[in-house]
């Protein structure tokens, strides 16, 4: 067993070239061996035609010269159609065979011997056959194709006198199959070389066929060394499936390691604020009653925290129908825990808050919006902190939507430095103590509920103005 799943560890698969080219090697060389065969007996079939053709014409030739005597013997009157049915042993011979059983033959057949003599045939009655066997002139294995051709005598147009007789013209075989040999040899030595044409043809074919494939495979080692980030557009259209494939695979596990750091820093971000401010309670030496109370408030704002931020990453956007949320006592719970923290700023942050005014969405997201501009706002102020809420009014019977501004009374941001402060891990001064990336949740929040973040000078305190407006609901 052991040595089974060995063998299967060790064993791989063949490439597609090789594949290729081997189906197509075993296809060329069947081709060629069938074509090759019925190339063969082609050629085999009319090389036979032609014998027996010939040998019809020398037989013909022949009953054109022959006549008999009163007593039936054979006369010939004129030379042999050929010079060998002259030559004993030459390999062309003649024999005719009369109703009376006798036979006259060609000077050629005087010594070898020939097949066993056939017998009369009907007239005008034909046969080919062969090859027959004989035993040449000088004693060896030999074979001769035979054909007859049955015939009448009526020298005087007299019923009584004519009788029928037979010729067989017998050619030796040596000569077709000198032939065959000399036809298979060319045929296959041709052959053979366009087959080897034809291989190094295919595997040119295929190396060229499958250049676009190891494109492929050079562009995803490519992404896999982190040298590119995604694959190219330009593809065979075969592949144009695959490569899209492995670019939207590749965005999304780059999109969810993203998700997955950004939840890991947002929430980082956000136990931020709950742990200076029990650090601050720590270090200010309250009570033990004062501390307990503290120390349960920040622990149930962490767990919250946490919870809000698992929920957050296993799904994405928000609900479309949640119940109205009030902002003031959301906000008074933020801004104790931040006064703690920046209590030696001594920051007074003031609302105005509209009656009217309601979060519709997530409790959770409300925390993280007004948490991150409100301790951004803490951070800068050097006094004073204003958050303003309004409805946004929308028509018909839709839902209204929020206004939602946080101003404070410090340096406040250039124009120009706006983009790179709402980037996120980038902080408006590196001397000031922070992650750079509250900004960045408050962006991704308002994106996921169709909302518009504007950074201005803030015209009642001087400083900074971040002011979010989401849009009325159905």
């Amino acid at each position: 067993m052991s040595g089974r799943l060995w063998f299967f560890k060790r064993w791989r698969p063949r490439s597609l070239q090789a594949r290729q080219l081997l189906a197509a090697s075993v296809g060329l060389v069947a081709f060629l061996a069938i074509a090759g065969y019925a190339l063969d007996a082609a050629f085999a079939d009319t090389a036979r035609a032609n014998m027996q053709d010939r040998l019809k014409s020398y037989a013909r030739a022949y009953a054109d010269g022959i006549d008999f005597t009163r007593d039936r013997s054979v006369y010939i009157r004129e030379q042999p159609p050929d010079s060998r049915f002259a030559g004993p042993g030459s390999g062309l011979y003649m024999q005719v065979v009369m109703g009376n059983g006798t036979m006259a033959n060609s000077l050629s057949a005087e010594g070898p011997m020939l097949p066993p003599v056939r017998g009369l045939l009907a007239p005008r009655q034909e046969v080919f056959e062969g090859p027959l066997p004989m035993i040449d002139i000088d004693g060896s294995q030999a074979s001769v194709y035979r054909y007859g051709l049955g015939l009448v005598w009526d020298a005087d147009a007299d019923p009584a006198t004519e009788f029928p007789y037979t010729i067989y013209v017998m050619e030796d075989s040596r000569a077709l199959g000198a032939q065959l040999r000399v036809f298979r040899g060319r045929v296959w030595f041709w052959m053979g070389g366009a087959g080897l044409i034809l291989l190094m043809l295919q595997t040119v074919i295929l190396q060229w066929s499958l250049r676009p494939m190891r494109r492929v495979i050079t562009e995803l080692t490519k992404v896999q060394r982190g040298e590119t980030e995604r694959m190219s557009e330009r593809h065979p259209r075969e592949l144009e499936p695959l490569t899209e494939s492995i670019n939207a695979f590749i965005e999304s596990e780059r999109e969810n390691l993203e998700r997955q750091r950004n939840t890991l820093a947002d929430l980082a971000h956000s136990l931020k604020t709950p742990l200076a401010v029990l650090r601050t309670q720590l270090d200010s030496g309250a009570q033990d009653q004062d501390l307990r109370q503290e120390f349960d408030v920040q622990l149930r704002r962490m767990n919250n925290l946490v919870s809000y931020q698992l929920a957050r990453a296993a799904s994405s956007g928000h609900k479309l129908f949640s119940a109205p949320l009030p902002i003031e006592s959301n906000a008074e719970e933020i801004v104790r825990g931040l006064e703690k923290v920046y209590a030696g700023k001594g920051v007074l942050c003031e609302f105005d808050i509209d009656e009217g005014a309601r979060f519709h969405g997530e409790p959770g997201d409300l925390q993280e919006l007004l948490g991150n501009l409100l301790e951004n706002a803490f951070k800068w102020a050097k006094r004073r902190v204003l958050l303003t809420a309004k409805p946004l009014p929308a028509p018909g019977a839709r839902r209204a939507g929020l206004v939602l501004s946080v101003d404070d009374d410090g340096p406040g941001i250039a124009p120009e430095d706006i983009a790179k402060v709402l980037q996120r891990g980038v902080r408006g001064d590196e001397r000031v103590q922070g992650h750079g990336i509250g900004l960045s949740i408050v962006q991704d929040l308002i994106k996921d509920y169709r909302g518009e973040l504007q950074v201005k000078r803030s015209p009642e305190l001087g400083g900074a103005r971040f002011e979010v407006k989401l849009p009325p609901g159905p």
